[in-house]
């Protein structure tokens, strides 16, 4: 939160790690670092190519790095006056 409109980007970020918490660190309880590593390696796999988005019509993050994305729209060219 350094500067004004940062509390968006946390947002994001927040949501991000409670998905992580709630739907992968808790169900697994690691013994060491290394099955830590490749279960964290494996749920940001899904979480990015095959787990729906609600906020993005139930796609995953990555389908929505094409220019068609509703989310990824580029600004229209403004008019000269």
């Amino acid at each position: 939160m350094g500067g004004k409109g940062r509390w968006v980007d946390n947002v994001f970020v927040e949501r991000l790690w409670k998905s992580v918490k709630y739907q992968e660190v808790h169900l697994h309880a690691y013994d060491t670092v290394s099955q830590a590593r490749e279960g964290l390696q494996r749920y940001f796999k899904f979480y990015n190519e095959r787990r729906p988005i609600h906020r993005l019509t139930a796609r995953p993050p990555i389908a929505c790095t094409s220019i068609r994305c509703p989310f990824n729209r580029q600004p229209k060219p403004q008019k000269p006056t």
